[in-house]
């Protein structure tokens, strides 16, 4: 039997109840690449200073690694040392181009990796990824004085690379379990902001949680926008797990990142006045901010007139208050192995997908509870 067959067959009415708007305080799990970038560090601060609103019962440390990514720059590099010889050539050199030329002006060699990774955090397997993952969010607990460490499992050490293969893991197991004390009309809201790995390896062990789940992810472009590559790390990093968020008929709210996501930019200005000095979290996240691994490898060496995005506010701001972040209900689409959207044949089952966002509402949230802090 194809694992996609095991899935229950949920109504519209279903669908229509359990991606309600949320309401009052939910029950919630988030699972994270929190090492991967800085973004992460800061939504789960927003998270765990939201109490009123949020219920976390555990927290899921999800694989990440940059190996592919900068795999596809080093090529591009090579394309622009030889000179392109066929039109894949030029549309690969072309989507690296501007990086590689911060590089070259911050004499760093994309081919080094100690010049690029002299923190060891991007240049790492997804297992590593993984593990980082999981200190980097008993430290993000340990600078809010939360004793959380009982709820933080460890996920897959690895992507997926088969539908018939999840791969187990402690995160798996809790997903599992806490999702089956769940209800549609009280659904455990599963906060993903990073790759799906975790999530595909829950559902395809037990495909009935889905009755039970409404799953939040952020990554690439809004479902309209057709027969366009995406530039979505949360995607590209573990296709399979991502193509099965939309497959298996889970409830999910879809958060792109482009550019409903990309509005929540944050400058170090902002970070000095209103987050630096509120307690040891907000130190902390200053600190990264301005010691944040990518910078290095974009090219980046000051603040001058930039900003940072922190893409996974997002998530947070839909369930604190999701007028906040306005959504609409459509039809799932179909996600091609080099992500792209595409539909075809009659309308799948119904997800909700955001079209826009409030961003000065989420921070002023965001840093007056910041302030309490200080």
């Amino acid at each position: 039997m194809s694992p996609l067959a095991r899935f229950p067959k949920l109504s519209s009415d279903h669908y229509q109840r359990i991606l309600r708007e949320p309401a009052g305080r939910v029950r919630c799990v988030i699972d994270t690449d929190t090492r991967n970038e800085i973004d992460d560090q800061y939504a789960l601060a927003w998270a765990f200073l939201s109490p009123d609103k949020l219920e976390i019962e555990g927290l899921y440390a999800a694989p990440y690694s940059f190996q592919e990514r900068v795999k596809e720059q080093r090529e591009a590099e090579r394309i622009r040392q030889r000179g392109a010889t066929s039109a894949a050539d030029a549309a690969l050199l072309a989507r690296h181009i501007a990086l590689l030329r911060r590089l070259d002006e911050a004499g760093i060699d994309v081919n080094d990796d100690q010049q690029l990774d002299p923190q060891g955090t991007v240049l790492v397997s997804p297992g590593q990824g993984m593990e980082l993952s999981y200190q980097e969010i008993l430290k993000v607990c340990d600078k809010l004085d939360l004793d959380f460490a009982d709820r933080v499992f460890r996920g897959s050490d690895r992507y997926l690379a088969s539908r018939d293969q999840p791969v187990e893991s402690e995160a798996v197991e809790h997903l599992i379990g806490t999702a089956k004390t769940a209800t549609v009309d009280d659904p455990l809201q599963v906060v993903a902001i990073g790759a799906a790995t975790n999530l595909a390896a829950a559902l395809l062990l037990a495909p009935e949680i889905i009755e039970t789940v409404v799953v939040s992810w952020t990554a690439g472009y809004p479902t309209t926008v057709m027969d366009v590559v995406q530039p979505s790390f949360n995607m590209e990093q573990d296709v399979l797990a991502s193509q099965l968020l939309f497959d298996s008929g889970v409830p999910l709210v879809y958060l792109p990142g482009f550019h409903v996501g990309a509005q929540l930019s944050l400058s170090l200005p902002e970070v000095e006045s209103w987050v630096k000095g509120k307690g040891e979290i907000g130190d902390y996240l200053h600190w990264l901010y301005i010691n944040s691994p990518h910078l290095r490898r974009h090219g980046i060496f000051d603040h001058f007139a930039r900003s940072w995005i922190m893409w996974d506010l997002i998530n947070f701001a839909w369930l604190i208050n999701p007028a906040w972040v306005p959504t609409f209900l459509t039809d799932a689409p179909y996600l091609s192995a080099d992500c792209r959207w595409y539909r075809q044949g009659p309308p799948r089952h119904l997800m909700r997908e955001a079209l826009d966002i409030n961003r000065d509402a989420i921070y002023r949230d965001f840093f007056l509870k910041l302030a309490a802090l200080s």
